[in-house]
């Protein structure tokens, strides 16, 4: 994808706009307001606080610019918990304009500007230890013909542009094929609060919540695998 541009959402936080789709990477109420709203608070510190766990495997659909991994390793490292990150990306964003997102700055933890680089030059296809408590694999390839591994991810980021704008990143197939890499008490989570997401989930097996959205958005979703 080159026709992206850099914007700067209402917290201060960098995003970009796919101008072929006319959509945002992030929510322009706020990129990391919605980043640790929907992934972290409602998804990786819910699913911590719920099981007694020394590691945790988190499966992301849709690396984009890379600030869900660096919110997951700043968890991390802050409650001191092993987090195993998978992320899948079709389209990698220009490492260009990867150097001008200010997520680093803002977030302002130790060596933040350092691990977000290191999240980036990562190899692709190819599972790499960025701390001792965050290590991450890059899969560079479409959802649709990746093979998924049965029950081996305790937490799903769904973070795929909007239904109406990429419909074939939301389709039954695709959430089954996810929901079967769930494991058992595992969490789906995303910013979408689709009516027909929502049913599709539930035709899955999943317990659905309707969740308050993040700043700008009146709900999401997150479902619990039993």
């Amino acid at each position: 994808m080159s026709d992206l541009k850099i914007i700067l959402t209402e917290d201060g936080s960098s995003s970009l706009i796919n101008l072929e789709l006319n959509e945002t990477y992030h929510s322009i109420h706020g990129a990391i307001q919605e980043s640790e709203h929907v992934f972290i608070k409602h998804g990786l510190a819910f699913f911590a606080h719920q099981n007694i766990s020394k590691e945790i495997s988190i499966f992301e659909v849709g690396f984009g610019t890379g600030l869900n991994a660096l919110l997951a390793l700043k968890y991390a490292q802050e409650n001191c918990i092993k987090i195993r990150y998978t992320t899948i990306e079709a389209f990698p964003v220009d490492p260009l304009l990867i150097h001008e997102l200010n997520y680093p700055k803002i977030l302002a933890f130790e060596n933040s500007e350092k691990y977000f680089q290191k999240i980036h030059s990562v190899e692709w296809n190819k599972e790499e230890e960025i701390t001792s408590y965050f290590s991450i694999t890059k899969i560079n390839e479409a959802i649709q013909s990746a093979q998924l591994q049965s029950e081996s991810f305790d937490v799903i980021f769904f973070d795929a542009f909007a239904p109406d704008k990429q419909p074939e990143m939301w389709e039954l197939t695709i959430l089954q094929k996810i929901t079967e890499a769930t494991k058992p008490k595992g969490i789906f989570v995303t910013y979408s609060a689709k009516g027909q997401l929502k049913r599709d989930l539930i035709s899955l097996g999943l317990s659905v919540e309707k969740l308050p959205g993040p700043p700008g958005k009146r709900e999401m979703t997150r479902a619990i695998k039993p």
